[in-house]
């Protein structure tokens, strides 16, 4: 599909909405911004330009129409969260730009490496030790988890084609699982994380801390941590079982390292120190964004980062444009009361179901309707504060609701080959056909929902989430 037939396309989807008459209940505003804001979805999901490019049009046409004023539309970038973002992309180049990163998967190998479920452990541990301080997932995944996969694999002939089921298949799935995994356990190990977090506080008056969300999270995490690299081996074995020669492998790598260096060793004591202040904060009552542009200062301090650096992180300011622009219209899209309005309407359709069973079913919605999204965080946008809207309405626990939706932002990502931004990073290397990472996707999506929502509700239990 050509790129104007699919701005075309949404901008035709935004145009039929607007003209649509104003339901009753709803004010004009609320109902064009509506349109705009289901036009910028579309226009995400099909990108016929940059989704920044998208996010910036939409924003100017949402004060140009007068649908909101300029200081409003622009709310969301004043946003505290928008500022966690771009400190934690920044946080994590400190760990790509010097190599820790890197350092710390090798250590684990050196030591732990001698079979190939060990080595998919090694991934997916690698992951989690990094995760807190890398929001995009892209960059961990595909900067740091991913090369080494790709190099553990070519050492043992394993390439696309006749031999990627030696351990290559094996290892990329693996690789992308764990990262869908942790990126569902921290605040900050996905860019959309933050985000939902400002949505359930507007939506729900719910005040999610960095300590609650990995609280809530490590239980579960950890068991589908355990589980999936286990269920990949048992049913898409890898032919090699035994890897000898990984530890030597990551030797030569550490090797040709060398020692510790003076940039590393800074960004571990940051990362140290940045962890206990994101887990103590409500004994020293600092803002989660505060840590993490202290952390970002530590290293501009010590030239670990330099200012460039910072200039040059696209990632960043890419996010924080669009991702400001989102907020904004999230916001008074709750605030002109339309997400009320729908939470009342769907709610009045599904009267006399209890919460528990409507939560599940919205659970279940939420995940699938991922298949349709080639983004988390347009997800995210588009369905996350409707969904806990209407979940409490029907009588769900708000942190419950809030939180269980949350973690599934991240574990749908197991989906498909193009559901978030490291899948076509592990799925081009051309290992796994496009049909396996279906149904493995789907599989896993299933595991997930058991161990999340069914076994992790007794732990928010007992955190007193419900």
């Amino acid at each position: 599909m050509k790129q104007l037939t699919r701005g075309l396309i949404a901008l035709a989807i935004g145009a039929v909405i607007w003209l649509i008459p104003v339901p009753e209940g709803l004010q004009a505003e609320a109902w064009h911004l509506f349109a705009i804001f289901v036009a910028t979805i579309a226009g995400f999901i099909l990108q016929p330009l940059p989704i920044g490019s998208i996010a910036f049009i939409s924003i100017t046409f949402t004060a140009l129409t007068g649908v909101l004023k300029a200081a409003d539309v622009l709310s969301g970038f004043s946003a505290t969260n928008m500022w966690l973002i771009v400190s934690a992309f920044l946080f994590s180049k400190g760990f790509i730009k010097t190599g820790l990163g890197r350092r710390i998967s090798y250590m684990l190998i050196a030591r732990l490496g001698d079979r190939t479920l060990k080595l998919g452990y090694i991934l997916a541990l690698s992951e989690l030790i990094i995760s807190p301080a890398t929001p995009s997932n892209t960059a961990r995944g595909g900067g740091i988890i991913f090369p080494i996969a790709r190099s553990l694999s070519s050492a043992f002939q394993s390439e696309p084609g006749p031999t990627a089921n030696r351990m290559g298949a094996f290892l990329m799935q693996i690789g992308y699982q764990g990262n869908v995994i942790t990126s569902a356990m921290f605040m900050t190990a996905m860019s959309g994380n933050p985000v939902i977090v400002l949505l359930a506080a507007k939506a729900l008056n719910i005040d999610i801390s960095w300590g609650l969300w990995a609280a809530a999270a490590i239980v579960p995490g950890l068991l589908s941590l355990l589980v999936i690299p286990y269920y990949l081996y048992k049913c898409y074995p890898p032919e090699i079982t035994h890897t000898p020669t990984a530890k030597s492998l990551a030797l030569t790598e550490l090797e040709v390292m060398g020692s510790m260096s003076f940039g590393e060793k800074v960004v571990a004591g940051v990362f140290t120190g940045a962890l206990l202040l994101w887990g103590t904060s409500q004994y020293t009552s600092l803002d989660a964004t505060v840590v993490a542009m202290m952390a970002v200062s530590a290293m501009l301090m010590t030239r670990v980062l330099e200012w460039k650096d910072v200039l040059e992180e696209k990632g960043a300011w890419d996010t924080f444009i669009w991702m400001g622009s989102l907020v904004g219209l999230a916001n008074f899209l709750s605030k002109l009361g339309f997400i009320p309005w729908l939470a009342k309407v769907v709610s009045a359709n599904m009267a006399g179901i209890s919460w528990i069973p409507a939560l599940l079913l919205i659970i279940a919605i939420y995940v699938y309707t991922h298949y349709g999204f080639a983004s988390m965080v347009a997800h995210i946008v588009a369905m996350y504060s409707a969904f806990i809207t209407v979940a409490t309405a029907l009588g769900a626990p708000p942190y419950l609701a809030a939180l269980s939706l949350a973690f599934m932002s991240s574990l749908c990502g197991s989906l498909t080959h193009y559901a978030a931004g490291p899948a076509p990073i592990y799925f081009g290397a051309g290992y796994i056909d496009q049909k396996t990472w279906w149904q493995q996707g789907f599989a896993i999506s299933v595991i997930n929902l058991v161990i999340w929502v069914g076994i992790g509700s007794f732990w928010w239990k007992l955190l007193g989430l419900w």
